[in-house]
């Protein structure tokens, strides 16, 4: 049945004005971003299929061009427009942390990462650098590893921080396995750069461990910092 056959008020877009957005669910939301379905199958028909096809929204939002364009009533268009959407929530969400006090708004924080990478197969180290407000200057991803490991020198974390400047750090780097549980490297990477930073007056608040389908895991809130 196609979607202009459903009673109004279960149709996705007009769900979504009188209910707002969080009252749909991840094929229906999908659903509107893919406008049509295919022949056979309404949008959101096609929604399900392709959360399902990759295992997860998240994956679906994460897969390679080639990937995503081999669905068929995918392609390279739809591809653009799905990475343009991504990146647009990326920025703002950017935007709300270098408006405000970090933290204050550690949801924010968690979701920026997990956008950014959460789901990627390598391993990255990022550094967000915030001014005396604790409001967001810039992030970088200063490191790239394989996928169990990557090397990360506390040197450049401090160069890095003093030249923006910043007052305080968040450091956070992803576990492309899926383990959420920080490593004994882990716990010394992040004694090693405190003890740095520390001695050029810049704060360590938090190290998040991130990954695709759980909560970051915050080391200051587990009192590991």
């Amino acid at each position: 049945m196609a979607i202009s056959d459903w009673p109004t008020a279960e149709r996705p877009r007009e769900k979504l004005l009188a209910r707002g957005a969080s009252a749909l669910s991840d094929a229906e939301l999908l659903a509107l971003f893919l406008r049509v379905g295919v022949r056979g199958k309404s949008a959101v028909d096609l929604a399900r299929d392709l959360i399902e096809r990759f295992g997860s929204l998240t994956r679906l939002c994460n897969a390679s061009a080639d990937a995503f364009s081999a669905v068929p009533g995918m392609g390279p268009a739809k591809y653009a427009q799905l990475q343009a959407v991504l990146e647009l929530a990326r920025r703002a969400l950017n935007e709300s942390m270098r408006d405000t006090d970090m933290l204050d708004t550690p949801d924010a924080v968690r979701n920026w990462l997990r956008l950014r990478i959460g789901s990627l197969p390598h391993e990255v180290f990022w550094v967000l650098m915030l001014d005396a407000r604790n409001c967001l200057i810039d992030a970088t991803e200063l490191f790239r590893g394989t996928l169990t490991q990557t090397s990360v020198y506390p040197r450049e974390v401090v160069k890095l921080a003093l030249a923006h400047n910043a007052a305080a750090v968040i450091l956070a780097h992803n576990h492309p396995s899926g383990t959420r549980e920080p490593s004994q490297a882990d716990e010394l990477l992040t004694r090693n750069l405190k003890q740095a930073l520390d001695l050029v007056d810049i704060r360590v608040l938090d190290h998040f461990v991130v990954t695709a389908h759980a909560e970051p895991v915050s080391f200051a809130e587990r009192g590991m910092l």
